[in-house]
């Protein structure tokens, strides 16, 4: 047992002390809801778009599937110096560090708001050469995914900071309240939604409430566009109680002990950490977007957009997966950064396991329901017929191995709570750029068809499940100060 416990508050003493298996339940499945209403943005966006008259309905939900990856980017990139500052907060907080927790939270917040300045570039100079030369969209397709991903990638500042604020809070052991925000922020963004995209134009019955008010308002119909509008909107309407609540619960985050200005050595120590990080997450996602670059270009025409429309579904189904794994490996940053901050290193390397086990069994319900509703549930994203088709064989070869893909994940967010985000950096480098890349194009070199391609993707997730047991089952990981988040 630590002895510091007596000092710490409720939240970090069950991080310490409560039983391992019951704590990480209790702490991760909020972050793992958390990370499915994250999610449900863009689900309530691609369910609305599909409800577009269908000459305009296709070509939107391949755009919305090309626009949300890209922009999915620059939320990872953030959540790597989000990921770093976890690592950094809870080992200072695992050790008592009351004012080292407000002077790196305040750099960090200086780091995320110098990204969205950037971003805020990307969108407006270069959303048109992204879409056409990162994906090889044409046509219909291009042309709307350019001016949806200028509206979305400007407004990032608001995705950016819901998600580090409330990494922030769970760093510190608070997993609950920013759940309860995400879901009023899915609320927001549906009634936002509902009167941007139709006006007072037709919409699925259900949301005939929306024309009065959209009269009254005199809101113009905006299709895809409006989708952009009602997520930027919505992410910025939730961000004003968490900065409150971070502010109450959490007092000298905003107001650090020195000065305000840049610390460049705790800066150095925050960015040495996140770049590894966020290369990890950008490299993952690079990997779906090659996939996806590869239909457009091999299995997709000026006049057929059917594989590029059926990749924008799947997008959805793999975004799930992949963002519940990362709210399970939210968990497991917390609690191995606060207990190897607290000395009990033991305690820190069974986290990874339990987690890696808790998202298996998620996954293993979210299959199930996959392979046995697939229709279903893609047909509230589209109608056509080959599209789905197409969708429904994707997710026949590839769903299995969302098994591999999280349990992956989650053992490489617990090695990034110690610190090691350089190693879980160079791990996924390995598996991106030697396996899965080389394994998909060898893979249509030899048979130009879309189920060799997705038989490769499902074989890198599992081939990734196995780096990472290896990997973590060396516990050399936890050993490397030098890779460690805290200098005191």
């Amino acid at each position: 047992m630590c002895p510091r416990l007596a000092t710490y508050d409720r939240s970090t003493t069950r991080i310490l002390q409560g039983p391992l298996v019951l704590e990480i339940a209790r702490f991760g499945v909020p972050l793992a809801l958390g990370m499915v209403l994250q999610t449900l943005f863009n689900l309530v966006d691609a369910y609305l778009v599909a409800h577009l008259p269908v000459s305009e309905a296709n070509a939107a939900t391949g755009a919305l599937g090309f626009c949300d990856q890209l922009a999915a980017l620059g939320t990872i990139v953030s959540y790597g110096i989000s990921t770093a500052t976890s690592a950094v907060l809870s080992r200072h907080q695992g050790a008592g560090r009351k004012e080292e927790v407000q002077r790196a939270a305040w750099q960090s917040l200086l780091a995320v708001s110098a990204l969205s300045l950037v971003f805020v570039v990307v969108g407006l100079a270069f959303a048109g050469p992204l879409v056409r030369f990162a994906f090889g969209a044409k046509g219909d397709v291009a042309a709307i995914a350019t001016r949806y991903l200028r509206v979305v990638v400007t407004g990032s500042f608001s995705i950016f900071f819901l998600l580090h604020l409330t990494t922030i809070q769970r760093a510190l052991g608070s997993a609950k309240t920013p759940v309860a925000l995400l879901a009023i922020g899915n609320v927001i963004n549906l009634f936002l939604a509902v009167l941007l995209i139709f006006g007072d134009g037709p919409r699925p019955g259900m949301f005939a409430w929306g024309i009065p008010i959209a009269r009254a308002l005199h809101i113009p119909r905006m299709g895809m566009m409006g989708a952009a509008w009602a997520t930027v909107i919505a992410r910025a309407l939730v961000l004003l109680p968490i900065v409150w609540i971070t502010m109450r619960r959490f007092p000298g985050i905003f107001t650090p002990p020195d000065s305000p200005g840049i610390d460049r050595r705790r800066m150095r120590e925050l960015l040495t950490l996140a770049w590894p990080s966020s290369s990890q997450f950008v490299l993952r996602m690079s990997g779906m977007i090659f996939v996806h670059s590869l239909v457009a270009r091999f299995f997709t025409t000026e006049g057929t957009q059917t594989a590029t429309t059926a990749m924008g579904l799947v997008f959805r189904i793999d975004s799930m997966a992949l963002f519940v794994a990362m709210g399970w490996g939210s968990a497991a940053q917390t609690f191995v950064g606060q207990n190897l901050g607290a000395g009990l290193v033991e305690r820190a390397r069974w986290t990874g396991w339990i987690t890696g086990g808790y998202d298996a069994l998620t996954n293993v319900a979210y299959v199930a329901l996959l392979l046995g509703h697939a229709l279903w549930a893609l047909s509230f994203f589209s109608s056509d017929a080959a599209s789905l088709a197409i969708a429904i064989r994707y997710v026949a070869l590839v769903a299995p191995s969302y098994l591999g893909l999280g349990f992956g994940i989650a053992l490489g967010n617990a090695m990034a709570g110690a610190g090691a985000t350089k190693r879980t950096m160079a791990l996924d480098a390995t598996l991106v750029m030697l396996i899965q890349i080389p394994l998909c194009a060898i893979g249509l070199a030899q048979e130009r068809s879309l189920d060799r391609l997705f038989i490769c993707v499902a074989l890198s997730n599992w081939i990734g499940a196995i780096v990472y047991t290896i990997a973590y089952a060396r516990p050399s990981w936890l050993k490397r100060r030098e890779e460690g988040p805290v200098s005191v």
